[in-house]
C-alpha cells in the first residue's frame, strides 16, 4: 500500500504527510493503491473511480455519518472501507454539551429578548440523562454529561458497556429507559433500525420539561412529532446541529418556536475537522502499510 489518490485533491498538511510516511501520491488514472476521499459528500463520482480502479483495496471516507455513500459501499464490498468515525468525537461532543445547556436554560429565548424577563432554566447537574449511540461521539458526550453528576443511560446495538455511563442497554429496550428521562441526546448513525427511531411515543415517554439534542442525523427523528411535542409543552426545548431535511427551509416550523435552538451543521466545521480527518489519513495509511487493523473500519453490510 503506497499509491495513493486523494480525490479531489488534498491540503498541503496532508499532502506532506503522507509523502513522509513514504506515500507516492498519483492520479486516478495512475493505478492507486488507495482512494482517500477528502472532502464530505461533494460531487465526485466515487463508484466510476472504484470501477475504473478495480486493483486500489482501501478507500477512506472523510465524514462519520456515511449513509450517503451507501449505494456504493453496497457496490463495491470487496474493498477495505473505513470512515472518520470517532474522529471528530471531541468537537461534536462539545456542541452537543452546549446544545444541552442551551436547551434546558432557554438560551434561544433569552438570546432574543430585548428586556429583563422572567427567570428560568434548569440545571443539568443530578438530572437523567440517555445518550443514544454507540461510537466515539456518544461516549464523549457521555464522558462530558458525567462531569455533571448526572445518571447517563446509552442506547446501543449491544449491551458492551460504554466508558463512564451508568448503564448500557439495547435498542429493544429503549423506551423503557426513556421513561422520566430528562435529556435525550441522538449522536447514533442512520441506518434502517435506527431511521426515525424517535418519535411522538418516545417524546411523550420522558420526564415533563425534557430536552433533546441532536448531533447524530435528523433523520433519527420524526420531525412532525418533534414540532409537535415542542408547540404543546410536552418537550421543554430542542438542541439540533442536523435535521431532516437539511438544509431546514426557510419557514419550516422549528424555526419559529422559541424552545427550539437550530445550529447549521456546525459541530465539526471544515476548519475544525481538517487536521483530524488529516491525522485519521495518516493512521490509518500507516496501520494498512504495517498489515494492522485501521481505525474507524466500516461494514460495507451494515452501512456504518
Amino acid at each position: 500500500m503506497h499509491r495513493i489518490h486523494l480525490l479531489p485533491g488534498g491540503p498541503d498538511r496532508l499532502i506532506q504527510g503522507l509523502r513522509a510516511e513514504g506515500a507516492q501520491l498519483v492520479g486516478a488514472q495512475e493505478q492507486p493503491d488507495g482512494i482517500v476521499l477528502t472532502k464530505m459528500f461533494g460531487g465526485l463520482d466515487l463508484d466510476q473511480v472504484l470501477r475504473e480502479n478495480p486493483q486500489a483495496t482501501w478507500v477512506q471516507l472523510p465524514s462519520a455519518g456515511i449513509e450517503k455513500y451507501g449505494k456504493v459501499l453496497a457496490a463495491h464490498p470487496e474493498r477495505l472501507w473505513t470512515s472518520a468515525k470517532g474522529a471528530y468525537a471531541a468537537p461534536v461532543g462539545e456542541h452537543g454539551l452546549l446544545l444541552t445547556l442551551a436547551a434546558l436554560r432557554g438560551l434561544k429565548t433569552r438570546a432574543r429578548a430585548e428586556s429583563w424577563g422572567p427567570e428560568g432554566g434548569v440545571s443539568l447537574n443530578g438530572l437523567r440523562c440517555v445518550v443514544l449511540g454507540a461510537g466515539g461521539v456518544a461516549a464523549e458526550i457521555v464522558r462530558l454529561y458525567k462531569a455533571f453528576d448526572t445518571h447517563v443511560t446509552v442506547v446501543r446495538r449491544r449491551d458492551e458497556p460504554m466508558g463512564s455511563a451508568d448503564r448500557t442497554v439495547t435498542f429493544d429496550q429503549l423506551d423503557d429507559v426513556l421513561d422520566g428521562a430528562d435529556v435525550l441526546a441522538l449522536a447514533a448513525a442512520v441506518t434502517p433500525q435506527t431511521e426515525q427511531m424517535i418519535g411522538a411515543e418516545q417524546f411523550g415517554a420522558l420526564a415533563e420539561g425534557a430536552v433533546v439534542v441532536n448531533v447524530g442525523r435528523g433523520r433519527l427523528i420524526e420531525q412532525d412529532a418533534l414540532v409537535e411535542a415542542l408547540s404543546s409543552g410536552g418537550l421543554g426545548g430542542a438542541g439540533l446541529d442536523v435535521t431532516d431535511p437539511e438544509p431546514l427551509p426557510d419557514g419550516h416550523p422549528l424555526w419559529g418556536l422559541k424552545n427550539c435552538l437550530i445550529t447549521p451543521h456546525t459541530a465539526d466545521t471544515a476548519e475544525i475537522v481538517a487536521p483530524l480527518l488529516c491525522e485519521r489519513v495518516l493512521t490509518n495509511f500507516r496501520l494498512i502499510r504495517e498489515g494492522r487493523e485501521p481505525v474507524g473500519r466500516v461494514d460495507p453490510q451494515q452501512g456504518y
